[in-house]
């Protein structure tokens, strides 16, 4: 297989990273264990016992590490026994850190049942990839990916990939990803408290405001259309874009109606679709589909400048009750949080997209 960059490979950071923000969450107050002596911490405990939900997620959440490990390895040339070593290594190693890390994290529990399962884990994935590659299922997907995009394409899809997961976290209008700077504000109001400036800062600055409804539409219909404009950027002219443009405004759709319905019941999934709502998704599906007929670089061009306006517009829109209701069910832990990672995919999925989108403007065209 002739060597070439990989999605799989962003996937496969992508999924390091949220190992990573698992293992260690809370991430503070840092401290030595009591009574522990260096040596003690490379001995992982046996657990006095097993809980179904803690062996279902050390056990599952390490398949896709050697899974991708394996095909991104495959796909950028590295042969089957780089194959191998890739898909085999690395889950076993970043479990056996993770785990103990742990012991420097209160409330965190290493032990050496979970280590097991995590490298069990990884080896499932790694011969999961062994079967689809004797079946062809690496070839398959990487005709698929050449009939459907152009070249560099691999951190736009992991992106792509990535936005059904930022959709997971209740924003305060559909699609609405990248509203940070309220946290930031109240962070920093939090730091800046008890000092001179304090109470001057939390007075002038208000950044909420109420969007009248034309703007509450823009800011929707950007929201579904950004995406697509990322896809347009790498994929193959013609109806095959139409095809695609369609999929990721359908994919956002039920995406929405996913999350939901896991915060209310599947009863209210298509709650968000009212009367307020309607005009920007059928704006942003309007777009999507005019935005097909781009060039790529044009497509980019404009992909940055809807995800500018984007931030700008939902960095100010205020909460309402439906946002407050999410809130409340995702705190509670009846959606989905990942300790609160999709929280940080959502803030942060429209950054990365600009810095990329940046970054292929400034290429040379291929």
């Amino acid at each position: 297989m002739r060597r070439r960059q990989s999605s799989a490979t962003w996937l496969l950071l992508a999924h390091v990273g949220l190992v990573i923000y698992a293992s260690l969450y809370p991430f503070w107050p840092w401290r030595w264990p009591p009574g522990m002596g260096l040596p003690w911490l490379f001995g992982l405990p046996w657990p006095p016992r097993f809980w179904a939900f803690d062996v279902e997620a050390n056990l599952l959440g390490y398949i896709p590490l050697g899974l991708l490990g394996f095909a991104a390895a495959m796909r950028s040339g590295w042969g089957l026994s780089g194959g191998l070593l890739v898909g085999f290594l690395p889950g076993p190693l970043l479990s056996f850190g993770m785990e103990t890390l742990q012991f420097f994290v209160p409330g965190r529990v290493p032990s050496l049942s979970d280590w097991a399962l995590n490298a069990a884990g990884s080896t499932l994935g790694l011969l999961l990839g062994l079967v689809l590659s004797g079946l062809g299922g690496l070839q398959r997907w990487e005709d698929v990916r050449d009939h459907w995009f152009g070249a560099s394409s691999a951190p736009a899809l992991a992106l792509l990939a990535l936005w059904p997961v930022a959709l997971l976290y209740p924003t305060p209008l559909p699609f609405g990803l990248g509203q940070w700077l309220p946290w930031w504000r109240e962070t920093l109001l939090d730091a800046l408290a008890g000092t001179p400036w304090a109470l001057n800062w939390g007075d002038a600055v208000t950044v909420e405001h109420e969007l009248p409804p034309g703007l509450e539409a823009l800011a929707i219909a950007l929201g579904l259309v950004a995406p697509v404009l990322l896809m347009i950027t790498v994929a193959r002219p013609g109806l095959r874009r139409l095809v695609l443009a369609s999929g990721a405004v359908l994919l956002g759709l039920l995406g929405t109606a996913t999350a939901t319905a896991m915060a209310f019941g599947p009863d209210h999934a298509w709650a968000w679709l009212g009367e307020a709502t309607r005009p920007g998704v059928g704006l942003g599906l309007a777009l999507s589909l005019l935005a097909c007929l781009l060039p790529s670089r044009v497509a980019a061009a404009l992909g940055l400048f809807v995800l500018c306006a984007l931030i700008g517009l939902i960095s100010v829109a205020p909460s309402d009750p439906y946002l407050a209701l999410n809130m409340q069910a995702w705190e509670h832990g009846r959606f989905v949080n990942l300790y609160g990672l999709t929280r940080w995919v959502a803030w942060t999925w429209p950054f990365i997209a600009l810095a990329w989108l940046a970054a292929r403007l400034v290429q040379k065209p291929q």
